[in-house]
């Protein structure tokens, strides 16, 4: 019992001992890897694809959750951001036949530059403002997907040139993660190495600074903060995430298609980081577990996964009318209570 308290206080963040972060990190990554050994050994076909697109889906939550969690920022553009890394993912290798993990990085290194260039008007808009600001760049996303569509292996810099009724080709998985199972195994280490970057930033200088950010932005001017430097830092991890995320799902299915990188994709990933809660890793957990769960059970059982817009919605208002604390507050509230009896 001792054992099992220590490692669920140290993955809440909550050990102050000497040498906490480390052991904070090892129990995250030894929670995390469990569960993901679990979902390699049981899950199989339809639900295994599933759960490896929740995996690749939790990236782009990780940089919602950076953003909302630390800095109080409202970007309903993230979704976008996955599209953009699929879409240069898709387009270097069918263009130049590149390593996956090469076009995968160029991918997100691309998303990270338009996060920034996106995220500038944080420098002038906050709270609504921003929200429909980023909101209006995530439709103008739809529309320009929709009318040049996802590289399919034609000619031409889109990649569309030549594809009349011939086939799209696929998008080849790593030669080391060509199985589901591989491939799940694959993105959850991936993830994993994301959100142990994103917990270090939170624990350290960036860390710090965004706190004082977001507390008072007069303040952490005066304290020495570069406001702009670390804002458009947060945009950019922000959107390397979702790069990352657009190109595992790209390898996932073979291909990507616009009808799937709609304006309400960004609001419901927004929504399901409330409802998973922004305060520790295991929030980023379950919010994208339930971006992919959610509609599938209803469709499982019969029920239009649209139906999955108003259960997210009712997330959103609770960032309104209450606070980010979701589901992870209560695994925080538990280990709190773990804590009293040290």
């Amino acid at each position: 019992m001792n054992l099992v308290r220590t490692v669920v206080l140290a993955s809440a963040g909550i050990d102050s001992r000497p040498g906490a972060r480390l052991r904070q990190l090892l129990a995250m990554a030894l929670l995390f890897s469990v569960l993901a050994a679990l979902i390699a050994i049981f899950a199989r076909g339809f639900w295994l694809i599933n759960l490896t697109a929740a995996y690749a889906t939790m990236l782009a939550l990780m940089g919602t959750n950076l953003l909302f969690g630390q800095l109080g920022l409202v970007s309903l553009c993230q979704f976008a951001l996955v599209g953009i890394g699929g879409w240069v993912t898709l387009r270097l290798y069918h263009g130049f036949h590149l390593p996956f993990a090469l076009t995968m990085t160029s991918g997100a290194a691309v998303a990270a530059i338009i996060g920034v260039i996106w995220g500038l008007p944080a420098l002038r808009f906050r709270g609504i403002y921003l929200a429909v600001v980023t909101l209006m760049l995530a439709g103008a996303f739809q529309a320009l997907i929709g009318a040049w569509n996802f590289p399919g292996g034609g000619t031409g810099f889109w990649g569309t040139e030549g594809m009349e009724g011939r086939p799209r080709l696929l998008l080849q998985r790593p030669a080391i993660a060509v199985t589901d199972t591989r491939y799940f195994l694959y993105v959850a280490a991936i993830c994993l190495v994301g959100l142990a970057i994103v917990e270090i930033h939170r624990r350290s200088k960036p860390g710090r600074a965004w706190a004082l950010i977001r507390k008072d932005p007069m303040l952490a001017a005066a304290s020495g903060v570069r406001i702009m430097v670390y804002q458009a830092w947060a945009f950019a991890l922000a959107g390397f995430l979702a790069g990352i995320s657009g190109a595992l799902l790209a390898a996932l299915y073979g291909q990507l298609d616009a009808t799937g990188f709609t304006a309400s994709e960004s609001i419901t990933l927004f929504a399901a980081s409330i409802l998973g809660g922004t305060s520790n890793w295991v929030g980023t957990l379950i919010g994208g577990i339930l971006v992919r769960a959610v509609p599938t059970l209803l469709d499982v059982v019969g029920v239009s996964a649209t139906l999955s817009l108003f259960v997210f919605g009712v997330g959103l208002m609770s960032a309104i009318l209450g606070g980010p604390t979701g589901i992870a507050g209560l695994f925080d509230e538990f280990v709190g209570r773990l804590s009293t009896r040290r």
